[in-house]
């Protein structure tokens, strides 16, 4: 079954106006529509020529939010990567996911979160045969945590997770922290924004590089800057951006992508990489 985006394109609009702090009025004087088409777009009552004049007003790339908006974005399709599985959890009115990653060669693995019932990832640990060395947390967000007791429990790996957050049984990390699990290294690298201590996990050692990036980042949008929308912003330009644009995005909600997929049609962030 495929994942639907996290985000349409009013929550886009939505999340990109409180970032910058434009109230209604604030993006009407800027763009020529008047308040109220505004908040129709909110509400997804959308129309491409309001589109078209809000969206350089919220730093959007124009024609990626109108594919938003009329439902063309489509995730790009995703080979099965061997070593790499998704896991995806109801967690109240939303889905959640949760990432394995193993060698295939050595059968140890690494947990990344662990959405909101790990019982699909147990069942898929022991169906490979697989010997969890460490659980990595992008982030301490209740539904990606909700069933870490149990996780630890089963397997008794070790967890970390930010040393800008504390999770219970979590030994914190910094940016740059290496992990060598068989033939895999897995980097972490600070993505805070969305939340204080946010963090990437990028993988090498698969047939693709992949990147763990929690809610920092979402096919088609983003996380919302809760914490910092100016640091979210910069953190993913200059710690996801830059990572080759085959690498596998693995986000903390909805499907996954690419960073390619991302530069190219990404609302939040296509504007600057187009040629």
């Amino acid at each position: 079954m495929t994942i639907p985006l996290e985000d349409t394109a009013a929550d886009v609009i939505g999340k990109a106006q409180r970032g910058l702090r434009l109230s209604d009025s604030e993006v009407a004087d800027k763009s020529g529509a008047s308040p109220d088409q505004i908040r129709r777009l909110r509400d997804g009552d959308f129309d491409d020529e309001t589109i078209r004049r809000v969206a350089p007003v919220l730093q959007l790339e124009a024609e990626s939010l109108l594919k938003l908006a009329n439902g063309t974005w489509a995730p790009e399709t995703q080979r099965e990567t061997r070593g790499l599985a998704q896991f995806n959890t109801p967690y109240g009115d939303m889905t959640v996911n949760a990432y394995l990653v193993w060698d295939p060669n050595t059968r140890e693995a690494v947990v990344f979160d662990t959405g909101a019932d790990s019982t699909a990832m147990l069942h898929r640990i022991a169906k490979e045969d697989l010997s969890v060395m460490l659980i990595l947390l992008t982030h301490a967000h209740p539904d990606h945590v909700a069933d870490l007791s149990r996780l630890r429990s089963d397997t008794g790996a070790p967890i970390f997770t930010s040393s800008r957050e504390r999770v219970r049984d979590a030994e914190g990390i910094n940016e740059g922290e290496v992990f060598n699990v068989g033939a895999l290294s897995i980097e972490s690298r600070l993505t805070s924004g969305h939340s204080v201590g946010g963090m990437t996990y990028v993988v090498t050692g698969l047939a693709r590089p992949v990147a763990v990036v929690g809610d920092s980042l979402f096919a088609g949008s983003m996380g919302g800057g809760a914490v910092s929308y100016e640091d979210a912003r910069r953190n993913n330009l200059e710690k996801i951006f830059t990572l080759s644009d085959d690498t596998i995005v693995c986000p903390g909600h909805g499907p996954l992508t690419t960073v390619g997929k991302e530069k190219r049609e990404n609302p939040f962030f296509a504007e600057r990489f187009r040629a």
